[in-house]
């Protein structure tokens, strides 16, 4: 915390750390790791964590924590999600969700089990004026035991255990271990948040866990970023998934009711344009609840591409189909040899990387190949024009 150190991590911040460790340190009485350390995690959090960028007097911990931390923009938008007058935090790491949680409700609790990252927090809120946040530096079971009191919220980001390696990912190899605890969460609170990591399978957590009222499923520009389960005391109702996709200038937000009866999709050859939905879509598995709700229609029962005659906002990406070729050696020497393209498949034989290599087609520029199966079972490249 001493000034000229601070200043001294501030100008160096994106600095070349392999070319800077080199360097003496110009401040002995310092380790020049912990030093080279802060300056590595100001610098991934520059993008990522703009409020604590730009603050004073922060203290970061290792970039491995900077990077497994939720960014700003996924944390505003979960606190969006739930509010109330406690919620009590069991995994609070970095505490990104803590400090937006904070904007929500009267009174936060974190919970972190490593005293360092905890004592690290706490000196960082009262930097970045958060007072409503009381800190516990001890493992979250006893911290409920604790307080013995009830809270309107219990939210989890539980840790994947490094001897689960390997496995197919569940709850149950994280720590905490979620849905052995759920009867312990539920006496202390009603309603429970549970993050997981993007590649959890949905139904895997939906075979864990009991009372699950929605599912969120949060990307951020086109990356899956968070899975998000909202559970409450004795639910029995339907599941509605709720996908989110946070980019630039807008959220793109699209929900359904899991297993409810909808109206059949339509197929169709390409028309005048293609969608592609975005990726929290995607992973929803909602491939013909898109269809039916925009009323477009679908290329091939497992290619997930859409198509219309005329053109209608999307939550994805959007083309105009210039011209459909056939995957044979003719077409494709006229069409696309020694091209540049970027290039997509879609319910596909082959692989992106095959296909380059094989037609000599460039990475890159304004053209768009999606290679596809249509609904006659036909192999097809669609040639586009992307749509902004």
């Amino acid at each position: 915390m001493h000034p000229d150190i601070q200043e001294f991590i501030i100008q160096n911040t994106g600095a070349d750390l392999t070319k800077l460790a080199l360097q003496k340190n110009p401040f002995p009485e310092m380790d020049w790791i912990l030093i080279l350390n802060q300056i590595e995690a100001r610098t991934k959090a520059k993008d990522k964590l703009p409020t604590w960028f730009a603050a004073e007097n922060i203290i970061y911990p290792s970039k491995v924590s900077v990077e497994q931390t939720s960014s700003e923009k996924t944390a505003a938008y979960k606190s969006s999600l739930i509010e109330g007058d406690t919620l009590i935090d069991l995994t609070g790491g970095f505490g990104v969700d803590d400090c937006y949680f904070s904007k929500k409700f009267k009174s936060i609790a974190h919970c972190e089990i490593n005293k360092d990252l905890s004592a690290i927090v706490k000196h960082n809120f009262e930097q970045l004026q958060v007072k409503n946040c009381h800190f516990y530096a001890d493992d979250s079971a006893n911290v409920l035991n604790n307080l013995s009191q009830k809270w309107d919220w219990i939210y989890i980001d539980p840790s994947r255990r490094n001897d689960a390696k390997g496995k197919v990912f569940m709850l149950k190899d994280c720590l905490p271990n979620v849905p052995d605890s759920l009867d312990f969460y539920f006496e202390k609170a009603n309603s429970i948040l549970i993050k997981t990591a993007p590649l959890l399978d949905i139904s895997a957590g939906l075979s864990e866990l009991k009372s699950v009222k929605n599912i969120h499923i949060i990307a951020l520009e086109n990356e899956v970023k968070e899975l998000l389960f909202e559970i409450h005391k004795n639910y029995s109702g339907e599941i509605t998934l709720k996908t989110a996709n946070i980019l630039k200038d807008k959220i793109e937000t699209f929900e359904f009711v899991l297993g409810a009866e909808n109206e059949l999709p339509s197929y169709h050859l390409p028309q005048k344009y293609l969608y592609e939905a975005n990726s929290a879509i995607m992973k929803s598995g909602g491939f013909d609840e898109i269809s039916s709700f925009f009323k477009i229609n679908k290329l091939h029962k497992h290619s997930h591409l859409y198509t219309s005659e005329d053109l209608i906002d999307f939550p994805g990406r959007r083309f105009e189909i210039e011209k459909v070729i056939s995957y044979n050696k003719n077409e494709m020497k006229n069409e696309l040899l020694n091209q540049q393209a970027n290039v997509t498949i879609r319910n596909f034989p082959e692989t992106v990387e095959n296909i380059r290599k094989k037609w000599k087609i460039k990475n890159g520029g304004n053209l768009y190949c999606f290679f596809t199966t249509d609904k006659n079972d036909n192999k097809i490249v669609l040639i586009c024009r992307k749509i902004n």
